[in-house]
């Protein structure tokens, strides 16, 4: 049972680490110390619930119709072209970079932008429910909710060190300069996902 819990963690943790808008999002949140808790139970639960549905089967019932994927794919990259804008605007405009001088987010503004950039995301179901479901299947028994087990204990545990360690680097952003380097970086990332998602069609 111990393999299959241990496949799963390594697993998930090898696609969730690599550099992407959730991640960008959470990273961001966590520096402006900003409704942090409620982001990781977001990005943890939607991934649970994902890997969950992936060991049931639904991993062969997305793989059967392309054209879901396909809509989810261009709605996902228009979404993220729009982020993409607004991280530019925020670089253009150094004053609105600083969190004490930028009042604090909504929170249901927040958490649905977080919503939306797991589930506008094609690639979270090709992973998650296909890929990691996949895996999942092939551990006899109970060895496949072991495995799904390890795939969230991953999930939990980055978003975790991403969201509340990125505030030990806020002293480093208590410079509006700093922000707008890391809002050219989210901006650049999210506009080459956004083409990428297009591209990839």
């Amino acid at each position: 049972m111990l393999p299959a819990v241990l496949t799963g963690f390594l697993s998930a943790l090898s696609l969730i680490v690599a550099i992407g808008a959730q991640n960008a999002f959470v990273l961001r949140q966590g520096l402006r110390r900003e409704h942090v808790l409620p982001v990781v139970l977001v990005c943890a639960g939607a991934d649970a619930l994902l890997v969950a549905a992936g060991i049931a089967g639904l991993g062969a019932l997305v793989g059967d119709h392309p054209v879901v994927l396909r809509v989810i794919r261009y709605a996902g990259a228009a979404f993220l072209l729009v982020l993409a804008v607004g991280a530019a605007r925020r670089v253009a405009r150094p004053q609105q970079l600083d969190p004490a001088t930028d009042g604090p987010a909504r929170r249901s503004a927040v958490l649905l932008t977080c919503l939306a950039l797991t589930f506008l995301n094609p690639h979270v179901y090709l992973d998650t429910v296909v890929l990691l479901g996949g895996l999942a299947q092939q551990h006899p028994a109970a060895g496949g909710w072991a495995f799904g087990a390890g795939a969230v204990a991953a999930s939990v545990v980055w978003f975790t060190a991403l969201g509340f360690g990125a505030g030990r680097l806020q002293p480093l952003f208590a410079r509006p300069r700093a922000w707008q380097v890391l809002d050219g970086v989210v901006a650049a990332v999210m506009a080459t996902l956004a083409v990428l998602l297009v591209v990839g069609g």
